[in-house]
């Protein structure tokens, strides 16, 4: 494992998911033990004051108001970009090509072509990439492949997922950033990627789709009023392989948190979890002694690992923020030469494959091969 002087990290943006690369990036060594503690080098923002008052705040040796002067920087190893979806290309590229490591938040980018760039970039480079699908490392979600796998629910034949949430809800809000086209496709890639990237891990990826999309708002406040350009609600229909299934997707609905819930139906039983629960699992086995008794609840602890390394008792629950820990780890053996449990440029490809294709199938009206 790693040891001895510990990364250099240059994180790139510090709202939402930078402040969660921070804490991350703090808490990896004294959470897991056997990694190195990671240096936080250097912070970039969009202003030299909001970096440097940033960079006291989560703890960062040196701030910029130039992102580039982070890449450029020999002190730092790695770079956590987590701007906004429409800049991930250019400063992923940028970092790659000057050789670091690479964590990008999702989705890798706003356009396929961008994307495909991206994994260029990091085929020549060499160096280890990492998308941030946070969710595929919740104890939970491991150990629900890992009774797929076991053949638990026999052969999956069909899965559902939804992902919902009222970021978007209040059609009285004003336009931002999101609205844009630049942004990309709105709940398709901005959101529909999270519940991709567990159907990439525990079904596999995706072969066919037709999409439906709606736009809950046509405008949005601004002045004079702006026209909304992505769309807020989807629902598409799915082939992985010989599985068949659905996913829905809504950014717009009220009530809704943080709602990601799968079902994964087999020939021997389903498996069912919520993103809002996010540490129990559902299952029902149509087999064995307790067949025919209604779903019983496995509750995530210290044999689901690596709970273990956060709480010595189960019950308690991990957040959020420890799924970004955990990811960090994940990084930190890879960087290593372990094996890693990560979606990286060259996975993460067939998930904006897919988003793509369910774009070009709403636009079509028709089935799209992925």
């Amino acid at each position: 494992m790693v040891t001895g002087r510990g990364i250099g990290v240059g994180l790139i943006g510090t709202g939402y998911m930078g402040k969660c690369h921070a804490l991350a990036w703090n808490a990896v060594a004294p959470t897991f033990g056997d990694v190195a503690r990671p240096r936080l080098v250097h912070l970039a923002e969009a202003s030299g004051d909001l970096a440097a008052r940033k960079a006291a705040e989560l703890g960062f040796e040196k701030a910029s108001g130039d992102w580039r002067r982070l890449v450029e920087d020999p002190e730092v190893d790695i770079v956590s970009v987590t701007t906004p979806n429409a800049f991930h290309a250019e400063m992923a590229i940028a970092a790659l090509e000057a050789g670091k490591h690479v964590w990008c938040e999702k989705p890798m980018a706003t356009s396929l072509a961008d994307a495909e760039a991206m994994l260029a970039a990091a085929e020549r480079a060499g160096t280890v990439t990492a998308l941030g699908y946070n969710y595929i490392q919740n104890p939970a979600t491991r150990h629900m492949k890992a009774l797929i796998e076991a053949g638990a629910i026999g052969e999956v034949n069909h899965v559902r997922f939804e992902m919902d949430e009222d970021f978007m809800a209040d059609g009285t809000a004003p336009f931002g950033w999101k609205s844009q086209k630049e942004s990309g496709y709105g709940a398709l890639d901005d959101f529909g990627v999270h519940p991709l990237s567990l159907l990439h891990v525990l079904v596999g990826p995706l072969t066919e789709v037709i999409a439906d999309c709606a736009m809950p708002y046509a405008t949005r406040p601004a002045t004079g009023g702006r026209a909304v350009e992505t769309h807020d609600i989807a629902n598409i229909l799915i082939h992985a392989g010989r599985v068949s299934g659905s996913i829905l997707l809504n950014r717009s609905a009220w009530g809704r948190k943080g709602r990601i819930a799968v079902q994964v139906f087999g020939s021997e039983g389903t498996l069912a979890y919520d993103q809002e629960r996010m540490n129990e699992i559902q299952i029902y086995e149509a087999r064995g002694p307790l067949a025919g008794q209604g779903f019983r609840t496995i509750l995530t602890g210290t044999v689901h690992p690596p709970y273990d390394k956060f709480i010595p008792a189960p019950g308690h629950g991990l957040g959020f923020n420890d799924l970004k820990v955990i990811e960090a780890h994940e990084i930190l053996k890879k960087i290593a030469g372990e094996d890693a449990h990560l979606i990286d440029f060259a996975a993460g490809i067939a998930i904006e494959r897919a988003v793509h294709a369910m774009a070009r199938s709403f636009a079509e009206r028709a089935w799209v091969r992925v």
